[in-house]
């Protein structure tokens, strides 16, 4: 069943719900914010106090970072771009499967979009809700030259702690400490008792992140770049929209194409960035 709700102050989402898990997806920056299979915990971590008003982005779920991540270069520009502030059109769903509900939503250039980035797209979010939560990002060059992009579903796992935290599928692979921008190589697992703000690349196969009680697995295609963060004490305490021990119970996972998994689009052409969460 989908249900199109909205807060009291006009913000609206989508509430999906079936057999298998729901779900909710706010309109603005197709941002899924809840994702639970039934009986079970949510997946996702959601700031208890997030602003739901248009032209802030959640802080958790799945933001969508597009068509850069992290900076841009014109400072003025919003950080991770203009995808997850920007109203979504929500196209279609399929509803035909009692354990599986698929929505798509879709974002094109405008004149606001234009005035930041020059180029003419279409951008494309396919969301499946099932007992496995699939999200495929697609985008697509309709100018009449190449363009590039940098990009992320920035996913917040929820967690019981995250000194209870640790995360397979990096052993050996190279990675960018984002704190101290110096090239590292991961040995072993990752487990987490300072911050963390890492973007590994040449990453090939299935991610666990193992809890004190559950293990959730992330599979990437269209992707070899993976973020992991955590801010910590001190970053929590000067972040918006966080209360101060926030970074206790979220852990970001993010299946991206950043740094030197930039992609280039040429014209009429596609990327699609898939993640399926299990």
């Amino acid at each position: 069943m989908i249900t199109h709700k909205k807060l009291p102050n006009g913000f609206a989402y989508i509430e999906i719900k079936n057999s298998a898990a729901e779900a909710k997806i706010a309109l603005q920056g197709a941002h899924l914010f809840h994702y639970a299979r039934v009986g079970e915990e949510p997946i996702l971590w959601l700031s208890e106090v997030s602003d739901f008003e248009l032209g802030k982005a959640i802080r958790g779920g799945v933001p969508i970072c597009w068509p850069w991540f992290g900076f841009n270069e014109d400072r003025t520009l919003p950080q991770h771009g203009f995808a997850r502030v920007s109203l979504w059109e929500f196209v279609c769903s399929d509803e035909s499967d009692e354990k599986r509900t698929t929505l798509t939503f879709r974002l094109t250039h405008n004149k606001k979009t234009l005035q930041m980035w020059h180029y003419k797209f279409e951008l494309e979010l396919h969301v499946t809700i099932s007992d496995k939560l699939t999200m495929e990002l697609k985008t697509t060059n309709i100018d009449d030259k190449e363009f590039e992009i940098t990009q992320a579903l920035h996913t917040y796992f929820k967690v019981s702690h995250i000194s209870n935290v640790s995360v397979k599928g990096f052993n050996k692979n190279p990675y960018l400490d984002a704190l101290t921008y110096k090239n590292k190589v991961q040995d072993g697992d990752i487990t987490f008792n300072q911050e963390v703000d890492r973007v590994y690349q040449e990453v090939d196969g299935i991610i666990v992140l193992k809890d004190k009680k559950r293990e959730i697995s992330i599979n990437n295609d269209g992707s070899s770049s993976v973020v992991v963060w955590n801010p910590w004490i001190e970053k929590t305490l000067r972040m918006s929209a966080m209360k101060k021990d926030a970074y206790e119970n979220m852990l970001c996972i993010e299946s991206a194409n950043a740094f030197d998994d930039v992609r280039v689009v040429k014209p009429q052409k596609s990327h699609t960035l898939k993640a399926t969460i299990f």
